[in-house]
């Protein structure tokens, strides 16, 4: 039990992987949407690159949303109103007819045309209240079929237009007094009728409703069906019209019968060991050319995140409006993973990415393609992120060139451009102000994760910062040391294509372990005396290499990054104290070389290798005398190849065409910090 508790310790950083692979795939697989994928791909106005395609079962054609919306809005311009009529109004007005009337025409007028207009406004009250009076005008289209109701019953069937509105009464009686030729009493017919007449028709609501809600049920949503076996397409054949129509049903179709509860397990286990695959792959690429970043979980666990965090923001887009997806800044992927690491990881992760999103998105081949470019865009173009003035013009760049995609593909599918939709252009733009958001997003990255980035760097490159200060004042030799080692290990960085900023950073504070003891150290020496003459070579060589140690320890106080403590663990490598250790061969016989050593480890990356050679260069150039540039480059060439035959840079990915730019690049920089003006006469 306990070689085997052992034996998980000792493998416990792949367990975690392994764990972190599992739980990655399956949190994937969660948020893919629960349908099958059809086999095959077409495009309406293209030719059917398959071969003949039989039906595979039986299926409904299913109409468009817009042919369904269409139905449904003829539907409801052709609908019914019902409403309720009042029969005892008409019967109380008739009986209050003759009173009224009496009232209104006075009895000088002789009998004969007296008996004419009362006939004559008993004819315009049955006219009036032929369909009824409504109580207020509903604004509908007068010729909207009306039915009239009269207890819950129909009356008769009209059009909304013969409905009396109120606003048409005076109208109404002017227009009747000229049919029945007495339109000189029309004032006293609009007299009698305004005090009158009373409506008698009101909409039912709940009536009207339920009869168009039942209308809308009956809205088929297919239009016919394929039997199985019957050729839906024929190789070659142009995808248009009903044949595309036909197909999108088949899609549609086969989406639902395949996802279903029999091979629900089938499938989702496909999908997961495609996910795995395409991870599996990220995990090979990192093992093999980026084993640094593969043997830390903490960054494993970041780019996995990342990459979880794009899909599941994409699957939330998808799921609320597929039509929204390009608003979705992917781009953010190889620009995180590109200011913590490098630009091929970047890249080969975002392309990993967009081929799992692949599942998740509608027209996927040609979200595949601008995805791919934009990322590529990303990576050609953004340097130097810690620069402002850069990200804007790299998302620029970035906007353009998913537009210009996006346009050429619009005319690839439909032939021209009139009906083409520019608020997605837009959503563009919108993706380019989101992708801004990398710079917070960076800085709350190296919170969480402790990971640093050159905007990072750049912060911790000034010199005014309190630990630099510190050491300055404490170690001002030390300080001048590390600023022309800076300056030294920038230039050379620059010619070989490292991290120059990281270099930089990582030569101003290498040598801050010396501010505990900065007069045991010869650039510090001011006074002509050294602490090193009343001490054995031993105890002097302990508090030189204590140098290293303490260095990383106040590094750490003051939450120096991990990749800047780097260099001060590897700028000495596992190299010997030369001076005292030959002080000691001299007095001793049997001197081991390992009690001079430096713990080491030994640089493990082009930058550290490259502080390695600028320190030891630099601290060796103080010795010359009368400098010139024969003694410059054999200085360089001696320090550095001896560095070679230590073995030092073994661990380093540095070519030896590099160490030779690196040489040059230290004698030309040497060969001018040591250049002997002129002497003026007095």
């Amino acid at each position: 039990m306990k070689d085997f508790i052992n034996k998980l310790y000792r493998n416990h950083s792949l367990i975690y992987k392994v764990l972190l692979f599992i739980a990655t795939t399956f949190l994937i697989v969660y948020f893919f949407p629960t349908s099958g994928k059809f086999r095959y791909s077409f495009e309406k106005g293209k030719p059917w690159q398959s071969e003949h395609l039989y039906a595979p079962f039986d299926f409904a054609i299913k109409k468009t949303t817009s042919e369904i919306e269409n139905e449904k809005r003829q539907i409801e311009q052709n609908s019914t109103l019902y409403f309720n009529s009042n029969t005892e109004v008409y019967t109380q007005i008739k009986n209050s007819y003759t009173d009224k009337f009496n009232t209104v025409f006075e009895d000088t007028i002789p009998s004969i045309q007296r008996h004419v207009l009362y006939k004559s406004g008993a004819t315009i009250l049955n006219d009036i209240y032929q369909f009824g009076v409504l109580d207020k005008n509903y604004n509908y289209d007068k010729h909207k079929q009306v039915v009239i109701l009269e207890n819950r019953s129909e009356k008769l069937r009209t059009t909304y237009g013969n409905l009396l509105r109120p606003e048409q009464l005076r109208s109404f009686i002017e227009r009747k007094t000229g049919v029945l030729n007495v339109q000189l009493y029309a004032n006293e017919f609009i007299e009698l009728f305004f005090d009158l007449v009373s409506d008698n028709l009101v909409l039912d609501q709940d009536f009207t409703q339920g009869s168009l809600e039942e209308e809308l049920g009956k809205v088929s949503a297919v239009r016919g069906s394929i039997s199985r076996e019957t050729l839906i397409i024929s190789k070659g054949e142009i995808v248009e019209g009903d044949k595309y129509k036909i197909l999108q049903s088949l899609e549609s179709e086969y989406k639902s019968q395949v996802w279903s509860a029999a091979n629900y397990n089938w499938i989702l286990g496909a999908y997961t060991l495609l996910v795995a695959l395409a991870l599996l792959m990220l995990l090979l690429f990192l093992r093999k050319y980026r084993n640094s970043v593969f043997e830390n979980n903490t960054k494993v666990t970041f780019i996995f995140f990342n990459i979880i965090l794009m899909v599941l923001l994409t699957t939330l887009v998808v799921n609320y409006d597929s039509n929204y997806i390009y608003i979705v800044p992917l781009c953010i992927l190889p620009l995180v993973l590109k200011a913590f690491f490098d630009a091929r990881l970047g890249l080969f992760a975002h392309v990993i990415t967009v081929l799992l999103l692949g599942f998740v998105v509608p027209n996927n081949y040609e979200y595949m393609f601008l995805q791919i470019i934009a990322g590529i865009v990303t990576i050609l173009t953004v340097s130097e992120l810690y620069k402002r003035a850069n990200l804007f013009i790299s998302v620029g760049q970035i906007t353009v060139v998913y537009i210009v995609a996006y346009f050429a593909f619009f005319v690839i599918h439909e032939g021209s451009i009139d009906s083409l939709n520019w608020e997605t252009f837009l959503l563009f733009v919108l993706c380019g102000l989101a992708t801004l958001f990398v710079q917070p997003l960076i800085y709350a990255y190296e919170k969480i994760f402790g990971l640093v980035s050159d905007v990072s760097l750049l912060e911790l490159s000034d010199t005014n910062t309190k630990l630099l200060k510190e050491l300055s004042n404490r170690a001002p030799g030390t300080f001048h040391h590390s600023l022309n080692v800076a300056n030294l290990a920038e230039a050379a960085a620059n010619e070989i294509d490292a991290n120059a900023m990281l270099v930089r950073v990582g030569a101003l504070y290498h040598d801050i372990g010396k501010m505990n003891n900065p007069t045991f150290f010869i650039e510090n020496q001011s006074t002509g005396i050294n602490p090193h003459d009343e001490l054995s070579s031993k105890e002097s060589t302990d508090i030189i290499i204590s140098h290293v140690i303490e260095g990383i320890e106040i590094a750490k106080k003051n939450n120096l990054p991990d990749r800047v403590i780097d260099f001060i663990r590897t700028h000495h490598g596992t190299s010997v104290v030369y001076y005292f250790y030959n002080a000691a061969r001299n007095i001793y016989d049997d001197v081991d070389p390992k009690d001079f050593m430096y713990p080491g480890p030994a640089p493990f990356s082009k930058e550290t290798a490259i502080l390695m050679m600028c320190d030891s260069v630099e601290a060796a150039s103080k010795s010359l005398k009368e400098p010139s540039s024969i003694k410059i480059d054999s200085l360089v060439e001696n320090t550095i190849n001896k560095q070679i035959e230590n073995h030092q840079f073994l661990n380093a990915d540095i070519t030896f065409k590099e160490i030779e730019s690196i040489k040059k690049v230290l004698k030309h920089k040497l060969a001018n910090i040591y250049h002997l003006r002129i002497e003026y006469p007095e």
